[in-house]
C-alpha cells in the first residue's frame, strides 16, 4: 500500500486529518497466517493483552516445535487445553478451528482470490467466530485496506467523540457507516488512527 496516498486521500475528512497530523501509527506487516493468527485471537478474547500472551505461550508449548498444527490440536483432550489457563469454552472454540482448517486447508488458503465479504461469510462458519474476529483478521492478519468494523467499541467511542455522535445502538452504526463513506477505500487505515485517537496517543 502506498501510505502516502491513502493519508492525502483521508485528509479529506477534516476530522480524519486532524487525527493525521497529531497521531503517530505505526507501521505492520500483515502476517497472513490467518489459521495461527485466528487461535491467537480466540486465546486472547476478554483478556488483557499481558494475560493473554502468557496463556498463548503455553498453548503453544503444547506442541513439539511450538506451532498448533491442526491435526495435533484436534487430538487433545480439552483438560490438557484447560491446564494451560484456557476456558472450557476457548479449548471448544480452538479445536472447532483446528477442525475447519483440516477441512479447509486455512494454512494454505487462497485468500487474495476472496473478497472481505467472501471470507467473513467464510470463517463465520465456525462456532466461536464471530463478524467482528474476522474483520481484525482482515485489516491485521491480511492488511485489506477497506475495513469498518462498525461493532468495535473502541471505533464506536472515538467516533463519538470526534464528531460529537450523541445517538447509540442502530442509529449510531447508521451514522458511523454514512461518515466513513467518505473515508474509501481506505477505512482500515482511518480506524487505525481512531483506534490510537480512543487510547489517547500523540506524537
Amino acid at each position: 500500500m502506498n501510505q502516502a496516498n491513502a493519508i492525502l486521500y483521508l485528509q479529506q475528512d477534516p476530522a480524519i486529518g486532524g487525527l493525521i497530523t497529531s497521531i503517530e501509527v505505526p507501521d505492520f506487516t500483515p502476517s497472513g497466517k490467518i489459521y495461527y493468527d485466528l487461535l491467537d485471537s480466540i486465546v486472547s478474547q476478554q483478556l488483557s493483552v499481558k494475560v493473554a500472551t502468557v496463556i498463548f505461550k503455553r498453548f503453544l508449548a503444547l506442541f513439539p516445535d511450538q506451532y498448533p498444527h491442526p491435526e495435533q490440536l484436534i487430538g487433545f483432550e480439552p483438560e490438557l487445553l484447560r491446564s494451560v489457563g484456557l476456558s472450557n469454552q476457548k479449548a471448544g472454540y480452538l479445536r472447532n478451528v483446528a477442525a475447519f482448517s483440516q477441512q479447509n486447508d486455512l494454512e494454505n488458503h487462497h485468500w487474495h482470490s476472496m473478497s472481505d465479504e467472501e471470507i467473513i461469510e467464510f470463517l463465520s462458519q465456525i462456532k466461536g467466530v464471530g463478524k467482528w474476529t474476522v474483520q481484525m483478521l482482515l485489516m491485521f492478519t491480511l492488511g485489506r485496506l477497506d475495513v469498518m468494523p462498525i461493532d468495535d467499541l473502541g471505533i464506536q467511542q472515538a467516533m463519538q467523540r470526534l464528531y460529537g455522535l450523541e445517538t447509540s445502538g442502530k442509529e449510531l452504526k447508521k451514522q458511523m457507516l454514512e461518515i466513513s463513506e467518505t473515508w474509501r477505500p481506505y477505512r482500515t487505515v482511518a480506524c487505525r488512527y481512531l483506534w490510537r485517537f480512543k487510547d489517547g496517543k500523540k506524537v
